[in-house]
């Protein structure tokens, strides 16, 4: 009975020995730089480095832009400005020289002629 129980110890552990070869195989090759999970991870880290520098640069041209914009923006409101100022003192110019600007224009007293009744239309 000692026998049947040392020989079963003994196959046992050459399975379980087996079993441990087989699974360094396969965690050797689920490690492996070239194909497995660790190609993947240094080519996710190089991808990650890669975009990093990317959005440094974007970020620097956004700046640049942000920049650039904010002092266009400050040239328009001071071009506003002075547009703002002379429309305000376009409003106190009569219409045409000697006629006040709330009065209409007198209308035309002689013989109207066929060329001036069409002007308006064209």
């Amino acid at each position: 009975m000692e026998m049947i129980a040392d020989i079963l110890l003994v196959a046992g552990a050459l399975g379980a020995g087996l079993y441990c070869h087989v699974l360094a195989r396969r965690l050797s090759r689920f490690n492996d730089l070239e194909n497995g999970v660790g190609g993947a991870v240094a080519v996710l880290s190089a991808q990650v480095d890669d975009l990093s520098k990317t959005l440094a640069s974007a970020k620097d041209a956004a700046n640049g832009s942000s920049e650039t914009l904010e002092q266009l923006t400050e040239r328009a409101e001071a071009v506003s400005r002075k547009l703002e100022l002379l429309m305000a003192s376009m409003h106190d110019m009569p219409d045409a020289p000697g006629q006040p600007a709330d009065q209409p224009p007198p209308e035309p007293s002689g013989p109207v002629f066929s060329h001036n009744v069409n002007r308006s239309a064209g």
